[in-house]
Parts: structure tokens; sequence; C-alpha cells
């Protein structure tokens, strides 16, 4: 790690509460450039005064200040208790809630089914899935690019996480899933997420009266699944919802029904949106700009020229791994990585750091430095063709020991999706105005008015072409 001498953080003078609610709305309606207009007036890494908290938050998006950030001591920082704006969506035992030995025991229990063989087990319910939504889609077809690949993310997580196959409980727990999470969907309604005096039931009409009824509905039906799972236990599954039940941690305890629930929510949350919209945001830069649209074909026709590829092979597609990367650094999904709070006064990458401060790594603002990313804000995979990041330099998953456990997962999905849609159809934008992103809850994404219109099926052609062959 680079070595520094004490330094003081830039950032706007002490101006008043209303002045600094005024930014945090700015910040919720329009949070790209907000973290731009700071990052070119303060730097890098800078400080700003929060609306109602006595303490500082600090933006890092150095490389030398998440280094330090990241590999920081655990008695040092906390990741938990900064992340209480999650709890009623995921609930207190989530794995990103939790601090400690607790935090340790939970995520040494998931990490298993996200890897390895467990992990490839799922392609064929990845790729199944996204055949299915995509067969009604003949030429002439216009379909909306953010719910469509909502729909596959969200059927993918219903079976591949928590096991459910087509049923009344699988068919219920999509709509009211669906409904939950599209209550976040717009800026207005995410203020519920960041104003927690907003957060009052006043009855089903209400916002957060309805979110409620919804969470409900959920967890009703999620201890329904539970309760059948304990009763009719069965070792063959793989979904990861029975890895999760049959782990055991040092001790031989297993996970809790409350731990259950909260896993399988944390899972979704982390899994679901920011999926479909990294999908999305991939599949308008590759129409967008013909040249990295030819160039996928190519990678992907040849592959399928010599046989059935297996899932395996398709997610090593050098070209396509870097298409996915670029998408993730242009637009990360989540804008920031956890944040941690100062337990006690300690010194990061030579800046002096008060207890109570919030620190937040800024996902998005370190993957727009000029310095590690030439011209950052075009599109362009072959940066990742060209040379190695550092995790401090490129870091879509957040990084340290809350990097996200389904990293591994969200790619091969990512991959094998891309793959299945562009080796069938041919697309093309139906609006060719650039695509801005929107406030979706606590991510951002691409507007519902981002539309694909299929062209021409490659199905037969592909397949005339692998047989010629």
């Amino acid at each position: 790690m680079a070595d520094f001498s004490t330094r003081s953080l830039n950032g706007p003078p002490k101006t008043s509460i209303w002045h600094r609610r005024l930014w945090g709305l700015r910040f919720i309606f329009h949070p790209l450039e907000t973290l731009e207009a700071r990052t070119q007036a303060y730097g890098d890494d800078y400080r700003l005064s929060q609306p109602d908290a006595k303490a500082a938050l600090v933006y890092f998006s150095s490389p030398e200040a998440l280094e330090a950030l990241f590999t920081a001591k655990p008695e040092q920082l906390s990741a938990g208790r900064a992340n209480q704006i999650l709890q009623a969506l995921i609930g207190e035992q989530g794995l990103v809630l939790l601090e400690g030995e607790a935090h340790q025991r939970q995520r040494q229990l998931l990490m298993p089914p996200f890897h390895g063989d467990r992990m490839r087990s799922y392609a064929h319910v990845i790729q199944s899935i996204t055949t299915q939504v995509m067969s009604p889609w003949t030429v002439g077809t216009t379909f909306a690019v953010r719910p469509a690949m909502q729909s596959i993310s969200l059927q993918v997580i219903l079976k591949a996480v928590f096991g459910l196959n087509a049923g009344s409980r699988y068919e219920r727990l999509r709509q009211a899933l669906s409904q939950m999470l599209d209550g976040f969907g717009s800026p207005i309604s995410a203020m519920l997420l960041f104003y927690p005096f907003l957060q009052k039931d006043w009855g089903a009409w209400s916002p957060w009266g309805r979110f409620l009824r919804l969470r409900q509905q959920v967890d009703t039906l999620l201890y329904a699944e539970i309760a059948d799972r304990h009763r009719h236990s069965d070792a063959n599954r793989t979904d990861i919802l029975a890895l999760l039940m049959a782990a055991r941690d040092s001790e031989g305890q297993p996970l809790s029904d409350v731990e259950l629930r909260d896993e399988l929510m944390t899972l979704l949350f982390a899994g679901h949106e920011t999926t479909a919209s990294a999908l999305a945001w991939a599949l308008y830069w590759i129409t967008f700009l013909p040249d990295v649209y030819t160039q996928l074909l190519s990678e992907i026709d040849a592959l399928k020229t010599t046989a059935e590829p297996d899932p395996t092979t398709i997610a090593r597609l050098p070209y396509l791994n870097a298409v996915c990367q670029e998408t993730l650094r242009l637009y990360p999904i989540a804008i920031s990585a956890f944040p941690r709070v100062v337990k006690q006064p300690v010194t990061l990458a030579g800046y002096d750091l008060a207890a109570g401060t919030v620190i937040m790594p800024s996902i998005y603002l370190a993957h727009h430095r000029a310095a590690a990313y030439p011209e950052p804000k075009r599109f362009r995979p072959e940066r990742f063709l060209e040379r190695q990041f550092s995790p401090y330099e490129y870091l879509p998953f957040g990084g340290g020991d809350r990097r996200c456990i389904g990293s591994a997962f969200a790619l091969f999905e990512m991959k094998l999706v891309l793959f299945q849609l562009l080796s069938n159809l041919e697309l093309r934008l139906v609006n060719t105005k650039p695509v801005r992103p929107l406030r979706r809850g606590l991510t951002v994404a691409p507007s519902d008015q981002l539309r694909l219109q299929v062209t021409r099926s490659r199905r037969s052609a592909v397949s005339d072409l692998a047989t010629h062959h």
C-alpha cells in the first residue's frame, strides 16, 4: 500500500440543513450527475456533511483509498451497521446486516453453492428460462428490454435459488415479488428507502402499507416452502435453498428458518434487479454499437459451428466476457459498495477519520477515473482484453469481506443469457437516441423506453452453418 503523510479531505463548506437536504434529493433523482459534480469539485476522495447526522460522510474512489478501506481490520470499521436502509427489505439476519462472527459464519455457509460444479449445474435452468421467454418473439416483435430481462432473472432465482417449479406457490411468489420490487421502481418511490419518516402504514392504499402487505404475502409463501422442505427432505435437490438447509456451521448447527428466509430475500434483492439491469445495459450497448455487435456475433458463431457449446466454454469466451465487464464498468448497477462506519479514530490512506464517520466506497466514480480508463464515458470492451485492472480500480461487486458472494453466478447468468439471445435472434434498437440511466430503488437501470425489435431469426441460420461445417 502507498505511504501517505496525513492529509485533509476536500468538501463543500458547511451549509444549512435545508441545503444539504436539497442535495440529498438531487442524489435520489440524479445520482450519477450528483456524484460527478462533487468529484469534479473536490477530487477522488471527499467529505460531505449529512443532512440529519452529526457524523461526516466520506466518499472514496481512488485506488489507494479503496485499498486501505477494503484491507482495514474488522475492529476498525463496521459494515453491517451502515446497511440499516436494507433491514425492511431483507430482515435482520441477512448477510449484509450481520457483523463479526455472525457475518463470517453466514458467509461460509452461503459460499459453496455459488462456486464450481454447483454453479454449473444451474446452466440448464438459465438457458431453458431464456429460451422460454424469447420463444414468442417472432420477426417483427418489439419488446421492452428491462422487463423482459427482469422476467428471466426472477425466474432463475425462483428455480435455481428457491428451488420452485411451475405451480401455484411459484406463480403467487412470482407475482408478489414482482409487485414488491416494482414498488421501488421510480425515484419518488425510492424515497421510501432513504427517508424512514415516510415508512408509515396508512393502509393498503399507501405506498409503505402496500409494501408491508406484499412482504407479508412473500413471507407466508417462503415459510410454507421451508416447512414443506423440513417435512419432505430430499438429498438429491441442488437448488440453493436445499443446500443452505443442509449446511452446518463449525458447531454442527443449521440455519434457523428466520435466517433462511432472510438469506433468500438477500439473494433475491442482490441478484434480481441487478442482473436484469446489467443484461438490459449489455443489450443496449451491443445493439447501439455495430462494431461491438459484429465482433460478438463472430465469436458466438465460431463457437456454434463446432457442436452444441458447453456452458463453461461459453463463459470463457474472451470478447463476451469483456462486453460483460465493460457493461458493469460503465454503469455499475450498484453505484456504491456497502458503506463502512468508523468504530474508533483511524487513519486510512493518509486521512484521519473520526469515530462515527461513514465511508462510502464509490464504484461508479472508481470506474470513471480517466487515469485508469481513458475516455471513461465510451463503451470499449477492448480495455479488458488489453490489461488487467486491480480490485481497487474495477469493483462492480464491491470489495473486501463484503464482496458480493454471487458475483460468479451473476456473470455466468449474464453470459449464458446473452449467448442464447444473440445466437437465436438478430436484434435492433427501436429508438437510436442515447438511453439515460434512471434510479430504480438502490440501483440505476435503463428506462423501460429501451425497446428492441427482432429483425431476423438466427436459429436456422446457425444450425445450417453447423451442419455445413
